[in-house]
């Protein structure tokens, strides 16, 4: 039984080392490039220069709809600023048409890109449930892959530290 833990723990190890390597602040962004709503592609590295954040979603998602307004009122209070609202849908394919009706009826701001439910983004940030937010700095390089929800406070008290 005492072997088994030391090589759980082992285990655990290696994987935190590893997680931690793969998303630590100041790393590298794991770039990716989705369709907008008119089907031009735009990449996570065409906003260099600008703190990016990023809402991983989907229509069917309560809690993702349930962030909405939040965002909203984030973005208002953000106008003008150095920063990208950027909404990525993990839809399936079937629900596209679906996602731009709801993008256009529900007025939604920002930049909105079609990833689709099985995407290399999903894989490259071990995205497994939704709404997941990640905050990019202006040289690209990550602040968070879970950052704080847009209802809490703490979000917008991360983009300042990075906008000034």
């Amino acid at each position: 039984a005492y072997e088994m833990v030391i090589r759980d723990w082992e285990f655990r190890r290696v994987l935190f080392r590893s997680e931690l390597y793969n998303f630590r602040a100041g790393a590298p962004a794991a770039n990716f490039a989705f369709p907008d709503t008119n089907g031009k592609m735009i990449s996570l590295s065409d906003f260099k220069g600008k703190v990016v954040l990023v809402d991983v979603w989907a229509t069917w998602c309560a809690p993702c709809r349930e962030q909405i307004p939040f965002m909203q009122k984030l973005e208002e209070e953000l106008k003008g600023e150095d920063i990208i609202f950027l909404s990525v849908s993990t839809d399936d394919e079937r629900d596209k048409e679906k996602w731009k009706q709801m993008v256009i009826e529900k007025k939604l701001g920002g930049i909105h890109l079609f990833a689709g439910s099985e995407s290399k983004m999903k894989n490259d940030y071990k995205i497994t449930n939704i709404p997941r937010f990640m905050l990019f700095d202006k040289d690209g390089n990550i602040i968070s892959v879970d950052a704080p929800t847009p209802s809490s406070q703490m979000l917008k008290s991360l983009i300042m530290k990075y906008l000034n």
